[in-house]
């Protein structure tokens, strides 16, 4: 019944884009991030913290669009959306455009746990976090010259650069998006986190489909979702939540619900990306329309699995 999957973001991944080095750090950042999470299952922790500690690694990792590798808004600074879904008990919480705090999914857990609320924004999440402890940081701990590289050529080009987009010649290695983890533990109980930096050089405080429940994330004791792709379709479409509709109203298993809502409904409308899903009987789909993800799984039967393509 144990099974955890993590995401790191779908779009354009070339393969001629990675290096072997450079593709050989992301499958064991993202094989670090499901060990991790893995763990906790193993040991019999429940679900919520699986996620928490999977995407809590994939925010320190430089490498994602989420947390320490986020990517920089028009004004050159960061603004950092997560959400935390608990199937158990049908909470959520979520934080959106966090700029301090150094894991945005402990505050989306934060005001999940400690507050009557489900989201709160900037600079309240911020508030939050210091309130109660959790570590935060100065702009230079999220700086990364790729980043910063990545802002300046979209200054240059008079554009919002989507996470999900294709990579400029320049630079193979500009797909890092989108975080995320579902997961399924010993007592059937389901879990997802979601965690991003948005888009390069985004303005007005853009929000994206990660921090909405039923957007991007959503957990109830049917399914656990976690999307990534162009978030204006997966909020339009209200992709996570359509998953858990289409198997209560219609009766259809897990890979059906989500092959529907991923290639049926969110690829025609031009909504590139994909999800990660898990059931309370620990089966897991991965589907994706865009040429790659960044991915990895484990169940109890011992399957395991680090892809990007």
């Amino acid at each position: 019944m144990l099974a955890l999957a993590i995401h790191g973001g779908a779009g354009t991944i070339a393969r001629t884009a990675l290096t072997p080095a450079a593709e050989a750090q992301y499958r064991a950042a993202l094989h670090a991030a499901l060990a991790i999470g893995y763990a906790v299952l193993a040991t019999g922790g429940p679900a919520l913290d699986a996620v928490e500690a999977a995407v809590r690694s994939l925010e320190d990792c430089p490498l994602f669009n989420a947390g320490r590798g986020a990517v920089f808004t028009h004004d050159g600074h960061h603004e950092m959306d997560a959400a935390l879904a608990c199937g158990r008990t049908g909470r959520a919480g979520a934080v959106a455009g966090a700029r301090q705090v150094q894991n945005p999914i402990r505050a989306a857990r934060l005001v999940m746990e400690a507050t009557e609320h489900v989201l709160l924004a900037y600079p309240g999440a911020d508030e939050l976090a210091l309130e109660h402890g959790l570590p935060v940081q100065p702009p230079a701990y999220f700086f990364t010259q790729q980043r910063y590289d990545q802002l300046q050529d979209a200054l240059a080009a008079g554009r919002m650069q989507l996470d999900h987009a294709a990579a400029p010649a320049a630079d193979p290695n500009w797909k890092k998006g989108t975080v995320g983890a579902v997961a399924c533990d010993a007592h059937g109980h389901l879990a997802a986190a979601t965690s991003t930096g948005g888009m390069t050089n985004k303005r007005y405080a853009r929000i994206g489909d990660t921090p909405l429940i039923g957007a991007g994330t959503w957990a109830d004791t049917r399914c656990a979702i976690s999307c990534t792709g162009h978030g204006e379709y997966f909020m339009r479409a209200v992709a996570a939540h359509d998953v858990a509709c289409l198997m209560e109203y219609r009766g259809l298993s897990l890979a059906e619900a989500t092959r529907v809502v991923v290639h049926d409904k969110l690829a025609p409308a031009g909504g590139e990306g994909g999800l990660i899903a898990v059931d309370a009987a620990g089966n897991l789909a991965l589907p994706f329309n865009s040429e790659g993800m960044y991915r990895a799984s484990r169940t109890a039967r011992g399957d395991e699995a680090v892809a990007i393509y």
